[in-house]
């Protein structure tokens, strides 16, 4: 019915959970190798005879498209070594089943929880994103931060399965997070140079406008990821820039990377000391404030620059939506932060009501203790 394709390099322990989770659902299981050193070769197979090599080329969308290549079925899964399927029930495999029936031509997207560890505290965040499609019909496209495209360019419709991993690969120590941020900036920098190149011998040649176009489409992307990755290098100054030279083309705001590009810039500019020039958030508050994410966003902007009263007001809208992204914020960091500023004021009946509502967050519980 499906086969899960999978590369990978010297993830022997991640590997064995990630194929752990997916065993015993009848899947088939494709493993590349992309030069492991360590014994994920040996573990790989345990779970699989569908084991190959490749050559690493600096370019994730060539080795994923090497591995969909070597499944036996048309229809394709692709998971990272370090994402582990939630358990299914049988309902939840019916639910794909028929789903895979249903949308022959779409893309399906499964739901991800990135957890990790920042300052001592678990965080999370989830997102959608494409991972399941017919493997005549799309492929892999770009060095790093690879998307599914279809053959011959253009939108594309998808679904959403009942599929769910978590993911741990922003889970690293300072030195592991420094190694990937280099990898991920030198390839990213490389894509956008080439894509530059490609587009000024297109306009050179004065033809090939539909491509141009399509060329053109790429570039905030992968600014938004070039940001990204100095925001995780924590450089948060460089993160603005690419930011802000991506929020400068023309956008559909409604695309779930720009709305994470926008609030992670404001971040950035917080954590850069510019939280004045984060008030300008204020005016696409029409564009993005219906979200839990920027409305929480907009309350630390409005906290940062001392405007308690309308920081209050936005965590209190953060904590009455019924869903976000990161984790928290539309629940106990919301309730926390207003803590904070009740307490701050001098109002401790205020404050110790919304340390009670953050439950079982460690820095709401040590604040209950200060102000007892």
């Amino acid at each position: 019915m499906l086969s899960v394709c999978i590369i990978t390099k010297n993830q022997e322990e991640n590997l064995k959970r990630c194929l752990d989770a997916l065993s015993g659902y009848g899947f088939e299981l494709v493993v590349v190798d992309t030069g492991s050193t360590d014994r994920t070769v040996a573990v790989a197979k345990r779970y699989t005879d569908r084991l190959f090599t490749f050559a690493w080329q600096d370019d994730f969308a060539a080795a994923k498209n090497y591995a969909i290549s070597k499944a036996k079925h048309d229809l394709v899964l692709v998971v990272d070594s370090d994402e582990f399927l939630e358990p299914l029930s049988k309902e939840d495999l019916a639910k794909l089943e028929s789903a895979l029936l249903q949308n022959p031509d779409a893309v399906g997207r499964v739901r991800r929880r990135n957890v990790m560890t920042k300052d001592e505290v678990r965080q999370e965040n989830r997102e959608w994103i494409n991972r399941i499609f017919d493997r005549r019909k799309y492929h892999y496209k770009g060095r790093i931060h690879e998307q599914v495209v279809p053959y011959g360019g253009g939108e594309y419709q998808t679904w959403l399965s009942p599929l769910t991993f978590v993911h741990t690969g922003y889970d690293l120590t300072a030195k592991e997070r420094e190694q990937k941020t280099r990898r991920n900036i030198t390839m990213l920098e490389r894509e956008l140079a080439e894509l530059t190149v490609e587009m000024e011998n297109l306009r050179r040649k004065n033809d090939g406008s539909a491509e141009l176009e399509e060329l053109e489409k790429q570039i905030p992307y992968l600014l938004y990821q070039l940001g990204k990755s100095w925001y995780m290098a924590r450089d948060y100054e460089q993160a603005c820039g690419y930011f802000s030279d991506g929020l400068s083309c023309d956008l559909n705001p409604r695309l779930e990377y720009v709305a994470d590009m926008v609030e992670t810039y404001g971040y950035a500019l917080m954590n850069s000391g510019q939280e004045q020039a984060a008030l300008s958030f204020e005016n696409i508050y029409d564009v993005f404030g219906e979200s839990a994410d920027f409305q929480f966003l907009m309350g630390l902007i409005y906290m940062k620059n001392a405007r308690f009263d309308a920081a209050v007001r936005e965590f209190e809208k953060a904590s009455r939506q019924p869903d976000s992204r990161n984790v928290g914020v539309n629940s106990f960091a919301a309730h926390y932060n207003i803590g904070v500023i009740y307490e701050c004021l001098g109002d401790l009946d205020k404050a110790r009501v919304h340390y009670e509502k953050c439950g079982e967050y460690e820095p709401a519980n040590v604040r209950l203790k200060e102000i007892s």
